[in-house]
């Protein structure tokens, strides 16, 4: 036989959360609303912060690739490792050496989208 699980008696239910949010959150939530233009705004900033941390990866392994080939394509070596092999290496160390500029950079974009959500639109 299944027994009912048990519930906390101090935890509130669900309607009792969403009556309390309505009633104390109401003003807040309007005052917190954005309007298009800053909803645009911040996906622009996320969008531009992902190009600037993944371009450092993406130019060392697009720069190693084309070297790779042009060797492959002079002596006529047609190894499918030998391109893998390098790539990789080098976005590695590529990834060992920007990982501070990446974490600083998404870190300040954190802080920018936390404090865009904290102001009010007044």
């Amino acid at each position: 036989m299944a027994r009912a699980p048990r519930s906390c008696p101090l935890a509130p239910t669900i309607n009792q959360l969403l009556t309390i949010g309505r009633a104390k959150d109401h003003d807040a939530a309007w005052r917190f609303s954005r309007n298009g233009l800053e909803v645009m705004n911040a996906a622009h900033d996320a969008i531009m912060t992902v190009v600037v941390i993944s371009a450092p990866l993406l130019i060392v392994g697009t720069v190693v690739g084309v070297a790779v080939s042009l060797f492959q394509a002079l002596t006529q070596i047609q190894e499918q490792t030998l391109i893998q092999t390098p790539k990789i290496l080098a976005t590695f160390v590529t990834f060992l050496i920007a990982l501070p500029f990446m974490a600083e950079t998404s870190h300040n974009q954190f802080l920018r989208m936390v404090a865009q959500i904290s102001l009010p639109t007044n």
